[in-house]
C-alpha cells in the first residue's frame, strides 16, 4: 500500500485497503447502508436544479461526484471544463499551496451556489470519502502515478495529468493497479479527441499517405537539469507544504522558483520529464497511435544531434524534434508524418498542411481549443458511466510515457538503446534497465 506521508507531514490516518474495495455500484451501497440504518445515514449535499440556473441537472443517481487532486494552472483549467457538464459535481480539492486550495473551492462554490466544497492538503483524506466517484489528477509529474495508484486502491476512477509516470516502472504498476481494480483511467493526452489531430492519424492509419517512413513528433526540449536552485526560506505549511510538495522525489531545499508555475521544475530530472515528456507526451501519443503501435513501440532508441530517434521494427522511425514548425502562424505541438504517398501536418492553432492537396478531403475538420478538451473529458464521462476503455486508457498512455522516458535515458546514457516493448527491458544493458525504477524518498513507496 502507499504510504502518503513523509516524517515531516501531519500524522498519518491509518488506512486499511480494506477500506478501499471497488464501488462499482456506490449508489446502490449507500441506499442499501441507509435502510439498514433506518435513515440514519446523512448523504451529501444535493445541488438542485434552481441553485444551477434551471439547468435540467440529473438525478444523484446518475450524478459522478468528483474531487480535485492539484489545482494549479492546468487543474484549474480542466476543473472549470468538467464543471461546465451537467452531470459531474466536484465537492472537494486536495492541494498542496493553500492559495490554489482557496481558489478551486471557491470556484466550485460559485458553480453549484453553496459553501460545501472541502479542502484537504493531502489527497489521502479527499480519498477516504465513500461518495466520491472519480478525481482529477493534476499535480506535477512526480505524483502522477503515487496519487493514480491510490485512487484506484481507493475505487476511484481517475483523470489523470500527462505524463502518466516519472519512470517505466511506475507506469506498468499504474496500469496493473487500475486493471486489478477495475478502474477507468483516462490521460490528459486530449489530442486524441481534438479534430485536426484526428484527422492527421486517420490519413496515416487508413493508408492514405502511403507506407509510413517517418512520424516527426514536436518536443519542446531536450536536455534535463540535475541540479538543485539556492536555498530559501521555507514557507509555513499553511502556504506550502514544501516537504509533501516534493513528495516521493529526493528531498532538495525550497526556491520559490520551483512553485512559480507549471513549467518551472519540469526540467529538473528529479520533479519532472522534460521538454520530451512535456509535448512528446502529446506529439508522441498520436504517432504511436498512427503507426497502430499504441500498445507496443519502438525497439532502437538513439540522440542524433538536436534530435532523438526511435525506430520500430518495420523501419518506420519516431523523430523528436524542437520547435518543430514553428514560425509565423504556427502552432505549439506540431505532428508531421511522412509516407511514401504523401504526409500531413497539423497543430494546435488548427493549421493542416497537406501533399498531395487531394489528401485534403471535404470532411469539416472542428477546431478545438487544446486548452479546453472537451471531447477527451466527454469520453471520459462516457466510459466512466459505461465501464468501457477510454481513448487514452492506462495501457496506451503508459506506452506513450514509455518512448519519452527512454528516450530522456538515450539522451542521459548518451549511447544507443535497444529496447524489448513485450519484456519491457532493455537488451543486454544492466546500466539502462536500472533506470528503469526510481528510488523513493522514504516513506513513500508503490
Amino acid at each position: 500500500m502507499t504510504k502518503l506521508h513523509s516524517a515531516k507531514a501531519s500524522p498519518a490516518v491509518t488506512t486499511k485497503e480494506s477500506l478501499f474495495s471497488l464501488r462499482s455500484n456506490r449508489r446502490q451501497f449507500l441506499a442499501q447502508a441507509l435502510a439498514a440504518a433506518g435513515g440514519g445515514v446523512l448523504l451529501p449535499n444535493i445541488v438542485t436544479s434552481s441553485a444551477l440556473g434551471g439547468s435540467g441537472r440529473p438525478a444523484a443517481s446518475n450524478r459522478i461526484v468528483m474531487g480535485i487532486i492539484g489545482a494549479g494552472g492546468r487543474g484549474t483549467q480542466v476543473l472549470n471544463n468538467m464543471m461546465e457538464y451537467p452531470e459531474v459535481q466536484f465537492v472537494a480539492v486536495a492541494e498542496f499551496m493553500g492559495e490554489r486550495r482557496q481558489r478551486a473551492k471557491a470556484a466550485m462554490d460559485m458553480r453549484y451556489g453553496n459553501t460545501d466544497a472541502k479542502e484537504y492538503r493531502h489527497f489521502h483524506e479527499l480519498l477516504e470519502r465513500p461518495e466520491i466517484d472519480a478525481v482529477l489528477i493534476a499535480t506535477g509529474d512526480r505524483w502522477h502515478s503515487l496519487a493514480s495508484i491510490t485512487a484506484a486502491r481507493a475505487g476511484k476512477d481517475i483523470y489523470c495529468e500527462k505524463p502518466i509516470s516519472m519512470c517505466i516502472a511506475e507506469g506498468r504498476s499504474l496500469v496493473e493497479t487500475v486493471k486489478r481494480h477495475g478502474r477507468i483511467f483516462q490521460a490528459g493526452t486530449q489530442r486524441r479527441s481534438v479534430g485536426n489531430f484526428m484527422f492527421a492519424v486517420r490519413l496515416a492509419r487508413t493508408g492514405k499517405l502511403g507506407k509510413l517512413t517517418t512520424l516527426n513528433c514536436s518536443i519542446s526540449g531536450l536536455e534535463m537539469r540535475y541540479d538543485c536552485l539556492p536555498a530559501e526560506p521555507e514557507p509555513s505549511k499553511e502556504v506550502l507544504d514544501w516537504d509533501s510538495w516534493l513528495g516521493p522525489v529526493p528531498w532538495r531545499p525550497y526556491n520559490q522558483a520551483y512553485t512559480r508555475s507549471m513549467t518551472a521544475w519540469r526540467d529538473f530530472a528529479d520533479l519532472g520529464g522534460g521538454g520530451i515528456s512535456d509535448w512528446g507526451s502529446h506529439s508522441i501519443d498520436l504517432a504511436q497511435f498512427a503507426n497502430d503501435t499504441d500498445l507496443s513501440g519502438p525497439t532502437e532508441f538513439e540522440r542524433v544531434g538536436d534530435t532523438v530517434e526511435a525506430a520500430y521494427p518495420s523501419g518506420v522511425k519516431i523523430v523528436m524534434r524542437m520547435n518543430m514548425g514553428r514560425g509565423p502562424g504556427k502552432g505549439t505541438c506540431p505532428i508531421h508524418f511522412e509516407g511514401d504517398a504523401g504526409w500531413v501536418y497539423t497543430d494546435d492553432s488548427g493549421n493542416i498542411e497537406v501533399s498531395p492537396e487531394s489528401l485534403r478531403t471535404e470532411r469539416t475538420v472542428s477546431k478545438e481549443a487544446w486548452s479546453r478538451p472537451v471531447g477527451h473529458v466527454r469520453n471520459f464521462l462516457d466510459c466512466v458511466k459505461a465501464r468501457r476503455q477510454p481513448a487514452a486508457n492506462a495501457e496506451v498512455a503508459h506506452r506513450a510515457a514509455s518512448v519519452c522516458h527512454i528516450a530522456n535515458l538515450a539522451v542521459k546514457l548518451g549511447r544507443k538503446l535497444r529496447w524489448d516493448p513485450v519484456k519491457e527491458v532493455f537488451s543486454g544493458d544492466e546500466q539502462a534497465n536500472r533506470l528503469l525504477t526510481r528510488a523513493y524518498r522514504e516513506p513513500w513507496r508503490i
